[in-house]
Protein backbone atom coordinates (compact mmCIF):
# COMPACT_ATOMS: atom_id res chain seq x y z
CA UNK A 1 0.00 0.00 0.00
CA UNK A 2 1.60 3.31 -1.07
CA UNK A 3 1.51 6.76 0.50
CA UNK A 4 0.69 9.96 -1.40
CA UNK A 5 4.09 9.86 -3.14
CA UNK A 6 3.52 6.30 -4.38
CA UNK A 7 6.10 4.74 -2.04
CA UNK A 8 5.25 1.53 -0.25
CA UNK A 9 4.81 1.98 3.51
CA UNK A 10 6.57 -1.35 4.08
CA UNK A 11 9.76 -0.08 2.43
CA UNK A 12 10.01 2.99 4.66
CA UNK A 13 12.13 3.55 7.73
CA UNK A 14 10.32 4.51 10.91
CA UNK A 15 11.37 8.14 10.56
CA UNK A 16 9.86 8.11 7.05
CA UNK A 17 6.67 6.54 8.38
CA UNK A 18 6.46 9.28 11.01
CA UNK A 19 6.69 11.88 8.25
CA UNK A 20 4.04 10.07 6.18
CA UNK A 21 1.67 10.04 9.16
CA UNK A 22 2.22 13.75 9.74
CA UNK A 23 1.51 14.36 6.05
CA UNK A 24 -1.91 12.71 6.15
CA UNK A 25 -1.44 8.95 6.05
CA UNK A 26 -3.37 7.09 8.73
CA UNK A 27 -2.15 4.52 11.24
CA UNK A 28 -4.83 2.17 9.87
CA UNK A 29 -3.40 2.45 6.35
CA UNK A 30 0.14 1.79 7.55
CA UNK A 31 -0.97 -1.15 9.71
CA UNK A 32 -3.04 -2.59 6.86
CA UNK A 33 0.00 -2.45 4.57
CA UNK A 34 2.06 -4.51 7.01
CA UNK A 35 -0.74 -6.99 7.64
CA UNK A 36 -1.04 -7.48 3.88
CA UNK A 37 2.69 -8.22 3.65
CA UNK A 38 2.45 -10.68 6.52
CA UNK A 39 -0.47 -12.46 4.85
CA UNK A 40 1.40 -12.54 1.55
CA UNK A 41 4.92 -13.52 2.63
CA UNK A 42 4.97 -15.03 6.09
CA UNK A 43 3.76 -18.41 4.95
CA UNK A 44 7.19 -18.70 3.36
CA UNK A 45 9.29 -16.99 6.04
CA UNK A 46 7.66 -18.25 9.25
CA UNK A 47 8.60 -15.10 11.17
CA UNK A 48 5.40 -14.75 13.22
CA UNK A 49 3.81 -17.10 15.75
CA UNK A 50 0.72 -14.99 16.44
CA UNK A 51 -0.93 -12.20 14.44
CA UNK A 52 -4.34 -10.70 15.23
CA UNK A 53 -5.25 -8.42 12.30
CA UNK A 54 -8.55 -7.37 13.87
CA UNK A 55 -6.92 -6.25 17.11
CA UNK A 56 -4.10 -4.45 15.25
CA UNK A 57 -6.52 -2.52 13.04
CA UNK A 58 -8.73 -1.68 16.01
CA UNK A 59 -5.70 -0.30 17.83
CA UNK A 60 -4.63 1.70 14.76
CA UNK A 61 -8.14 3.15 14.37
CA UNK A 62 -8.08 4.25 18.01
CA UNK A 63 -4.77 6.04 17.48
CA UNK A 64 -6.19 7.77 14.40
CA UNK A 65 -9.33 8.78 16.31
CA UNK A 66 -7.25 10.31 19.09
CA UNK A 67 -5.37 12.48 16.60
CA UNK A 68 -2.03 11.23 17.94
CA UNK A 69 -0.78 9.49 14.76
CA UNK A 70 2.52 10.97 13.64
CA UNK A 71 3.36 12.34 17.07
CA UNK A 72 6.31 10.46 18.54
CA UNK A 73 5.85 6.76 17.91
CA UNK A 74 2.05 6.92 17.77
CA UNK A 75 0.63 4.81 14.97
CA UNK A 76 3.90 3.00 14.18
CA UNK A 77 3.48 -0.82 14.03
CA UNK A 78 5.84 -3.02 16.04
CA UNK A 79 6.53 -6.73 16.46
CA UNK A 80 7.50 -8.36 19.75
CA UNK A 81 9.58 -11.48 20.27
CA UNK A 82 7.38 -14.15 21.82
CA UNK A 83 9.39 -14.15 25.05
CA UNK A 84 7.86 -10.78 26.02
CA UNK A 85 4.73 -11.18 28.14
CA UNK A 86 1.77 -9.33 26.60
CA UNK A 87 -1.61 -9.07 28.29
CA UNK A 88 -4.25 -11.23 26.62
CA UNK A 89 -1.95 -12.15 23.70
CA UNK A 90 -0.63 -15.73 23.39
CA UNK A 91 2.96 -15.81 24.65
CA UNK A 92 4.76 -19.13 24.31
CA UNK A 93 8.51 -18.44 24.34
CA UNK A 94 8.59 -20.77 21.35
CA UNK A 95 7.74 -23.77 23.57
CA UNK A 96 4.95 -26.34 23.65
CA UNK A 97 4.96 -26.12 27.42
CA UNK A 98 3.34 -22.65 27.16
CA UNK A 99 1.14 -23.32 24.14
CA UNK A 100 -2.00 -21.18 24.29
CA UNK A 101 -0.99 -19.24 27.43
CA UNK A 102 -2.43 -15.70 27.39
CA UNK A 103 -0.73 -13.66 30.15
CA UNK A 104 -2.78 -11.50 32.54
CA UNK A 105 -0.28 -8.60 32.48
CA UNK A 106 2.18 -6.71 30.27
CA UNK A 107 5.95 -6.79 30.44
CA UNK A 108 7.33 -3.31 31.08
CA UNK A 109 8.71 -3.20 27.52
CA UNK A 110 5.25 -4.02 26.11
CA UNK A 111 3.56 -1.55 28.48
CA UNK A 112 5.87 1.29 27.45
CA UNK A 113 5.29 0.65 23.76
CA UNK A 114 1.55 0.53 24.39
CA UNK A 115 1.77 3.85 26.27
CA UNK A 116 3.60 5.31 23.25
CA UNK A 117 0.56 4.39 21.09
CA UNK A 118 2.43 1.91 18.89
CA UNK A 119 0.40 -0.79 17.14
CA UNK A 120 1.23 -4.42 17.94
CA UNK A 121 1.40 -6.49 14.74
CA UNK A 122 2.11 -9.79 16.46
CA UNK A 123 4.54 -12.04 18.32
CA UNK A 124 7.58 -13.35 16.46
CA UNK A 125 9.08 -16.82 16.27
CA UNK A 126 12.15 -17.71 18.32
CA UNK A 127 14.32 -20.55 19.53
CA UNK A 128 12.53 -22.20 22.45
CA UNK A 129 13.13 -20.18 25.63
CA UNK A 130 15.69 -18.18 23.62
CA UNK A 131 18.05 -21.18 23.52
CA UNK A 132 19.63 -21.27 20.10
CA UNK A 133 21.43 -19.39 17.38
CA UNK A 134 19.31 -20.28 14.34
CA UNK A 135 15.56 -20.24 15.19
CA UNK A 136 15.49 -23.93 14.32
CA UNK A 137 14.68 -24.85 17.93
CA UNK A 138 11.19 -23.36 17.96
CA UNK A 139 8.45 -25.84 18.81
CA UNK A 140 6.33 -24.23 16.07
CA UNK A 141 8.57 -24.48 13.03
CA UNK A 142 11.63 -22.82 11.56
CA UNK A 143 12.09 -19.26 10.33
CA UNK A 144 13.89 -18.59 7.05
CA UNK A 145 16.34 -15.85 6.13
CA UNK A 146 14.82 -13.46 3.55
CA UNK A 147 18.23 -13.10 1.85
CA UNK A 148 18.31 -16.84 1.12
CA UNK A 149 15.35 -18.97 2.11
CA UNK A 150 17.53 -22.04 2.61
CA UNK A 151 19.60 -20.31 5.31
CA UNK A 152 19.00 -19.48 8.94
CA UNK A 153 17.97 -15.96 10.03
CA UNK A 154 20.04 -16.21 13.21
CA UNK A 155 18.69 -16.74 16.67
CA UNK A 156 17.20 -16.73 19.08
CA UNK A 157 15.44 -13.58 17.80
CA UNK A 158 15.27 -14.91 14.24
CA UNK A 159 11.55 -14.25 13.85
CA UNK A 160 12.05 -10.58 14.69
CA UNK A 161 15.05 -10.24 12.37
CA UNK A 162 13.35 -11.96 9.42
CA UNK A 163 10.17 -9.89 9.86
CA UNK A 164 11.98 -6.55 9.83
CA UNK A 165 14.41 -7.46 7.03
CA UNK A 166 11.59 -8.70 4.80
CA UNK A 167 9.32 -5.70 5.37
CA UNK A 168 6.82 -7.53 7.59
CA UNK A 169 7.44 -5.04 10.42
CA UNK A 170 9.18 -1.66 10.48
CA UNK A 171 11.09 -2.66 13.61
CA UNK A 172 10.89 -5.23 16.40
CA UNK A 173 11.96 -6.05 19.92
CA UNK A 174 14.36 -8.93 20.43
CA UNK A 175 16.15 -10.23 23.49
CA UNK A 176 19.87 -10.85 23.86
CA UNK A 177 21.36 -13.33 26.32
CA UNK A 178 24.57 -14.26 24.50
CA UNK A 179 24.04 -12.42 21.23
CA UNK A 180 20.44 -13.13 20.27
CA UNK A 181 19.76 -9.58 19.04
CA UNK A 182 23.12 -8.83 17.42
CA UNK A 183 23.71 -12.19 15.72
CA UNK A 184 20.36 -12.38 13.86
CA UNK A 185 20.62 -8.67 13.03
CA UNK A 186 24.01 -9.31 11.46
CA UNK A 187 22.80 -12.29 9.44
CA UNK A 188 19.77 -10.45 8.02
CA UNK A 189 21.30 -7.02 7.42
CA UNK A 190 19.70 -5.13 10.31
CA UNK A 191 20.84 -2.87 13.12
CA UNK A 192 20.54 -4.67 16.46
CA UNK A 193 21.55 -3.26 19.84
CA UNK A 194 22.08 -5.03 23.17
CA UNK A 195 21.67 -2.33 25.81
CA UNK A 196 23.72 -2.06 28.97
CA UNK A 197 22.48 -4.78 31.31
CA UNK A 198 19.87 -3.29 33.63
CA UNK A 199 19.10 -0.26 31.47
CA UNK A 200 16.00 -1.86 29.90
CA UNK A 201 13.56 -3.58 32.23
CA UNK A 202 13.47 -7.37 32.36
CA UNK A 203 10.10 -7.38 34.13
CA UNK A 204 7.81 -9.62 32.09
CA UNK A 205 10.55 -11.23 30.02
CA UNK A 206 10.28 -15.01 30.34
CA UNK A 207 13.64 -15.75 31.91
CA UNK A 208 16.39 -17.82 30.33
CA UNK A 209 19.50 -16.56 32.15
CA UNK A 210 18.63 -13.80 34.59
CA UNK A 211 22.09 -12.25 34.84
CA UNK A 212 22.38 -11.99 31.05
CA UNK A 213 18.92 -11.49 29.47
CA UNK A 214 18.32 -8.05 27.99
CA UNK A 215 15.63 -6.72 25.63
CA UNK A 216 16.62 -4.36 22.84
CA UNK A 217 15.74 -2.94 19.42
CA UNK A 218 16.10 -4.48 15.96
CA UNK A 219 15.59 -2.00 13.11
CA UNK A 220 16.47 -1.04 9.55
CA UNK A 221 18.57 1.97 10.51
CA UNK A 222 20.64 3.14 13.46
CA UNK A 223 18.32 6.08 14.10
CA UNK A 224 15.26 3.82 14.14
CA UNK A 225 16.97 1.53 16.66
CA UNK A 226 17.82 4.51 18.86
CA UNK A 227 14.22 5.76 18.80
CA UNK A 228 12.89 2.34 19.80
CA UNK A 229 15.53 1.99 22.52
CA UNK A 230 14.54 5.35 24.02
CA UNK A 231 10.90 4.21 24.11
CA UNK A 232 11.59 1.05 26.12
CA UNK A 233 14.61 2.04 28.22
CA UNK A 234 15.00 3.61 31.63
CA UNK A 235 14.60 2.66 35.28
CA UNK A 236 11.80 0.32 36.32
CA UNK A 237 11.03 -0.27 40.03
CA UNK A 238 9.40 -3.59 39.08
CA UNK A 239 12.83 -4.97 38.06
CA UNK A 240 15.27 -5.47 40.93
CA UNK A 241 18.22 -5.37 38.52
CA UNK A 242 17.12 -2.12 36.85
CA UNK A 243 19.69 0.68 36.96
CA UNK A 244 18.37 3.85 38.57
CA UNK A 245 20.10 6.22 36.17
CA UNK A 246 18.86 8.38 33.31
CA UNK A 247 18.98 6.90 29.83
CA UNK A 248 21.52 8.65 27.57
CA UNK A 249 20.16 10.73 24.69
CA UNK A 250 20.38 8.12 21.97
CA UNK A 251 18.51 9.39 18.90
CA UNK A 252 20.33 12.72 18.95
CA UNK A 253 23.67 10.90 19.17
CA UNK A 254 22.67 8.82 16.14
CA UNK A 255 21.81 12.00 14.23
CA UNK A 256 25.15 13.59 15.17
CA UNK A 257 27.02 10.43 14.25
CA UNK A 258 25.53 10.48 10.76
CA UNK A 259 27.50 13.69 10.13
CA UNK A 260 30.56 11.45 9.84
CA UNK A 261 33.00 13.33 12.06
CA UNK A 262 34.82 10.90 14.36
CA UNK A 263 37.82 13.10 15.12
CA UNK A 264 39.11 12.43 18.62
CA UNK A 265 37.53 8.97 18.84
CA UNK A 266 39.78 5.98 19.49
CA UNK A 267 38.69 2.61 18.10
CA UNK A 268 40.16 -0.65 19.41
CA UNK A 269 40.14 -3.70 17.12
CA UNK A 270 39.91 -6.76 19.37
CA UNK A 271 42.76 -9.14 18.53
CA UNK A 272 40.95 -12.14 20.00
CA UNK A 273 37.83 -11.55 17.88
CA UNK A 274 39.12 -11.94 14.34
CA UNK A 275 42.07 -9.60 14.78
CA UNK A 276 45.69 -10.22 13.82
CA UNK A 277 46.58 -13.89 14.28
CA UNK A 278 43.12 -14.88 15.55
CA UNK A 279 41.33 -15.66 12.29
CA UNK A 280 40.61 -19.38 12.72
CA UNK A 281 36.91 -20.03 12.16
CA UNK A 282 36.34 -16.63 10.54
CA UNK A 283 35.30 -16.50 6.91
CA UNK A 284 37.65 -14.40 4.73
CA UNK A 285 34.74 -12.43 3.29
CA UNK A 286 33.58 -11.46 6.78
CA UNK A 287 37.06 -10.31 7.80
CA UNK A 288 37.44 -8.35 4.56
CA UNK A 289 34.19 -6.41 5.07
CA UNK A 290 35.08 -5.68 8.70
CA UNK A 291 38.55 -4.47 7.71
CA UNK A 292 36.96 -2.15 5.15
CA UNK A 293 34.62 -0.79 7.83
CA UNK A 294 37.53 -0.13 10.18
CA UNK A 295 39.37 1.72 7.39
CA UNK A 296 36.24 3.79 6.80
CA UNK A 297 36.09 4.79 10.49
CA UNK A 298 39.74 5.81 10.27
CA UNK A 299 39.01 7.92 7.18
CA UNK A 300 36.41 9.81 9.24
CA UNK A 301 39.02 10.85 11.78
CA UNK A 302 39.02 7.98 14.26
CA UNK A 303 42.31 6.68 15.62
CA UNK A 304 42.52 2.90 15.24
CA UNK A 305 44.68 0.57 17.29
CA UNK A 306 44.64 -3.16 18.03
CA UNK A 307 43.71 -4.18 21.57
CA UNK A 308 44.27 -7.54 23.25
CA UNK A 309 41.60 -8.92 25.59
CA UNK A 310 42.99 -12.38 26.47
CA UNK A 311 40.05 -13.56 28.58
CA UNK A 312 37.72 -13.18 25.57
CA UNK A 313 39.07 -16.53 24.36
CA UNK A 314 37.36 -18.12 27.38
CA UNK A 315 33.97 -16.49 26.87
CA UNK A 316 32.40 -19.41 24.98
CA UNK A 317 32.97 -22.13 27.62
CA UNK A 318 32.19 -19.70 30.46
CA UNK A 319 28.88 -18.69 28.91
CA UNK A 320 27.81 -22.28 28.27
CA UNK A 321 28.24 -23.02 31.96
CA UNK A 322 26.68 -19.85 33.39
CA UNK A 323 23.64 -19.59 31.08
CA UNK A 324 22.52 -23.26 31.35
CA UNK A 325 23.01 -23.14 35.12
CA UNK A 326 20.67 -20.18 35.43
CA UNK A 327 18.27 -21.77 32.92
CA UNK A 328 18.02 -24.97 34.95
CA UNK A 329 16.85 -22.87 37.88
CA UNK A 330 14.52 -20.57 35.93
CA UNK A 331 12.81 -23.37 34.02
CA UNK A 332 12.02 -25.36 37.16
CA UNK A 333 8.81 -23.30 37.44
CA UNK A 334 7.39 -25.11 34.38
CA UNK A 335 6.18 -28.10 36.32
CA UNK A 336 2.71 -28.85 34.94
CA UNK A 337 1.11 -27.67 38.17
CA UNK A 338 0.90 -23.89 38.22
CA UNK A 339 0.26 -23.03 34.55
CA UNK A 340 0.97 -24.18 31.03
CA UNK A 341 0.94 -27.74 29.71
CA UNK A 342 -0.07 -30.61 32.01
CA UNK A 343 0.41 -34.22 30.92
CA UNK A 344 -0.72 -37.44 32.61
CA UNK A 345 -2.92 -35.92 35.31
CA UNK A 346 -5.56 -38.66 35.11
CA UNK A 347 -5.80 -39.51 38.80
CA UNK A 348 -3.52 -42.56 38.58
CA UNK A 349 -0.16 -40.75 38.77
CA UNK A 350 1.51 -38.84 41.59
CA UNK A 351 2.90 -35.32 41.30
CA UNK A 352 6.43 -36.38 40.38
CA UNK A 353 5.16 -38.51 37.49
CA UNK A 354 2.96 -35.70 36.14
CA UNK A 355 5.87 -33.26 36.33
CA UNK A 356 8.22 -35.67 34.56
CA UNK A 357 5.73 -36.39 31.76
CA UNK A 358 4.93 -32.70 31.32
CA UNK A 359 8.56 -31.66 31.07
CA UNK A 360 9.40 -34.55 28.77
CA UNK A 361 6.68 -33.61 26.28
CA UNK A 362 6.77 -29.84 26.79
CA UNK A 363 10.49 -29.13 26.40
CA UNK A 364 12.43 -29.57 23.17
CA UNK A 365 15.87 -31.24 22.79
CA UNK A 366 17.99 -28.07 23.12
CA UNK A 367 16.17 -26.94 26.26
CA UNK A 368 16.60 -30.38 27.81
CA UNK A 369 20.30 -30.35 26.87
CA UNK A 370 20.86 -27.04 28.63
CA UNK A 371 18.84 -28.01 31.70
CA UNK A 372 20.98 -31.13 32.06
CA UNK A 373 24.21 -29.17 31.57
CA UNK A 374 23.15 -26.53 34.07
CA UNK A 375 21.91 -28.95 36.69
CA UNK A 376 25.19 -30.89 36.48
CA UNK A 377 27.27 -27.71 36.75
CA UNK A 378 25.37 -26.67 39.89
CA UNK A 379 25.38 -30.08 41.53
CA UNK A 380 27.18 -30.83 44.77
CA UNK A 381 30.85 -31.55 44.16
CA UNK A 382 30.93 -29.82 40.77
CA UNK A 383 29.68 -26.31 41.56
CA UNK A 384 33.09 -24.78 42.21
CA UNK A 385 34.82 -26.74 39.46
CA UNK A 386 32.40 -25.56 36.79
CA UNK A 387 29.97 -22.75 37.66
CA UNK A 388 32.33 -21.13 40.14
CA UNK A 389 35.23 -21.16 37.68
CA UNK A 390 33.03 -19.76 34.93
CA UNK A 391 32.07 -16.83 37.13
CA UNK A 392 35.75 -16.13 37.75
CA UNK A 393 36.30 -16.07 33.99
CA UNK A 394 33.39 -13.65 33.73
CA UNK A 395 35.23 -11.33 36.11
CA UNK A 396 38.39 -11.57 33.98
CA UNK A 397 36.37 -10.63 30.87
CA UNK A 398 34.96 -7.58 32.66
CA UNK A 399 38.48 -6.61 33.68
CA UNK A 400 39.65 -6.88 30.07
CA UNK A 401 36.91 -4.47 29.03
CA UNK A 402 37.88 -2.08 31.83
CA UNK A 403 41.56 -2.28 30.88
CA UNK A 404 40.74 -1.50 27.26
CA UNK A 405 38.45 1.42 28.04
CA UNK A 406 40.20 2.85 31.10
CA UNK A 407 43.92 2.32 30.36
CA UNK A 408 46.02 5.17 31.66
CA UNK A 409 48.46 7.44 29.81
CA UNK A 410 46.00 7.94 26.96
CA UNK A 411 46.18 4.26 25.97
CA UNK A 412 42.45 3.59 26.46
CA UNK A 413 39.95 3.33 23.62
CA UNK A 414 36.45 4.75 23.32
CA UNK A 415 34.93 1.70 21.62
CA UNK A 416 35.96 -1.85 20.76
CA UNK A 417 35.06 -3.36 17.40
CA UNK A 418 34.93 -6.82 15.84
CA UNK A 419 32.87 -8.92 13.44
CA UNK A 420 29.44 -9.62 14.91
CA UNK A 421 29.59 -13.22 13.70
CA UNK A 422 32.49 -15.31 12.36
CA UNK A 423 30.47 -16.36 9.30
CA UNK A 424 27.52 -15.30 7.20
CA UNK A 425 24.19 -17.13 7.63
CA UNK A 426 24.71 -20.89 7.36
CA UNK A 427 22.34 -23.35 5.65
CA UNK A 428 19.26 -24.61 7.48
CA UNK A 429 19.94 -27.93 9.15
CA UNK A 430 23.72 -27.75 8.76
CA UNK A 431 24.49 -27.44 12.49
CA UNK A 432 21.43 -28.97 14.11
CA UNK A 433 23.31 -32.14 15.00
CA UNK A 434 26.52 -30.35 16.01
CA UNK A 435 25.82 -28.25 19.12
CA UNK A 436 29.44 -27.11 19.46
CA UNK A 437 29.45 -25.67 15.93
CA UNK A 438 26.09 -24.04 16.63
CA UNK A 439 27.37 -22.46 19.84
CA UNK A 440 30.41 -21.06 17.96
CA UNK A 441 28.05 -18.71 16.09
CA UNK A 442 28.03 -16.61 19.29
CA UNK A 443 31.81 -16.39 19.56
CA UNK A 444 32.03 -12.61 19.05
CA UNK A 445 28.91 -11.53 20.92
CA UNK A 446 29.46 -13.39 24.22
CA UNK A 447 32.09 -11.14 25.88
CA UNK A 448 29.81 -8.07 25.90
CA UNK A 449 26.94 -10.17 27.29
CA UNK A 450 29.04 -11.61 30.10
CA UNK A 451 30.36 -8.15 31.05
CA UNK A 452 26.96 -6.44 30.74
CA UNK A 453 28.31 -3.70 28.45
CA UNK A 454 26.37 -2.31 25.46
CA UNK A 455 27.05 -3.56 21.94
CA UNK A 456 25.50 -2.87 18.55
CA UNK A 457 25.64 -4.67 15.22
CA UNK A 458 25.41 -2.65 12.02
CA UNK A 459 25.58 -4.10 8.49
CA UNK A 460 28.92 -3.42 6.78
CA UNK A 461 28.51 -5.15 3.42
CA UNK A 462 27.96 -8.48 1.72
CA UNK A 463 30.02 -11.66 1.49
CA UNK A 464 28.84 -14.20 -1.08
CA UNK A 465 25.67 -12.15 -1.41
CA UNK A 466 24.84 -12.38 2.32
CA UNK A 467 25.00 -9.67 5.02
CA UNK A 468 28.02 -9.15 7.28
CA UNK A 469 27.65 -7.48 10.68
CA UNK A 470 30.09 -5.07 12.34
CA UNK A 471 30.01 -5.03 16.15
CA UNK A 472 30.71 -1.91 18.23
CA UNK A 473 31.10 -2.27 22.02
CA UNK A 474 31.27 0.55 24.58
CA UNK A 475 31.59 0.94 28.37
CA UNK A 476 28.56 0.33 30.58
CA UNK A 477 25.92 3.07 30.22
CA UNK A 478 27.71 4.49 27.14
CA UNK A 479 25.08 3.15 24.73
CA UNK A 480 25.07 6.56 23.05
CA UNK A 481 28.65 5.95 21.93
CA UNK A 482 27.57 2.75 20.14
CA UNK A 483 24.86 4.65 18.27
CA UNK A 484 27.20 7.50 17.31
CA UNK A 485 29.84 5.27 15.74
CA UNK A 486 27.27 2.95 14.14
CA UNK A 487 25.45 5.92 12.57
CA UNK A 488 28.69 7.32 11.17
CA UNK A 489 29.57 3.98 9.58
CA UNK A 490 26.04 3.47 8.25
CA UNK A 491 25.95 6.92 6.65
CA UNK A 492 29.34 6.44 5.00
CA UNK A 493 28.42 3.02 3.62
CA UNK A 494 25.02 4.21 2.36
CA UNK A 495 26.68 7.13 0.62
CA UNK A 496 29.24 4.85 -1.01
CA UNK A 497 26.61 2.44 -2.37
CA UNK A 498 24.04 5.13 -3.14
CA UNK A 499 21.24 3.39 -1.26
CA UNK A 500 20.27 1.92 2.11
CA UNK A 501 21.59 -1.54 2.86
CA UNK A 502 18.24 -3.35 2.80
CA UNK A 503 17.43 -1.90 -0.63
CA UNK A 504 19.64 -4.70 -1.96
CA UNK A 505 17.27 -7.37 -0.63
CA UNK A 506 14.69 -8.79 -3.07
CA UNK A 507 11.21 -9.58 -1.78
CA UNK A 508 11.20 -13.08 -0.28
CA UNK A 509 8.16 -14.21 -2.24
CA UNK A 510 10.22 -13.96 -5.42
CA UNK A 511 12.63 -16.64 -4.21
CA UNK A 512 11.97 -20.40 -4.56
CA UNK A 513 11.68 -22.54 -1.47
CA UNK A 514 13.37 -25.93 -1.34
CA UNK A 515 12.50 -28.95 0.76
CA UNK A 516 11.92 -28.73 4.48
CA UNK A 517 15.04 -28.42 6.58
Amino acid sequence: MPDATGREFTSMTVTELQAALRDGATAAEVTHAYLDRIASDDGTLGSYLHVDPEAALERAAAVDASGAAGSGLAGIPVALKDVIVTEGVPTTSGSKILEGWAPPYDATVAARLKAADTVLLGKTNMDEFAMGSSTENSAYGITRNPWDLERIPGGSSGGSSAAVAAGLAPWAIGTDTGGSIRQPAALTGLVGHKPTYGSVSRYGLIAFSSSLDQAGPMARTVLDAALLHEAIGGHDPLDSTSIDAPLPVLAECARRGADGDLAGLTVGVVRELGGQGHTDGYEPGVLARVAEAVALLESMGAEVREVSCPAFDLALPAYYLIAPSEASSNLSRFDGVRYGLRVGDDGTRDLDEVMALTREQGFGPEVKRRIILGTYALSSGYYEAYYGQAQKVRTLISRDFSAAFDAGDGAGVDVLVSPTTPTVAFPLGSRVDDPVAMYAADLCTLPASLAGVPAISVPCGLSDGLPVGFQIMAPALADDRCYQVAAALEAALDAARGSRFLDQLPRPAAQPVGGAA
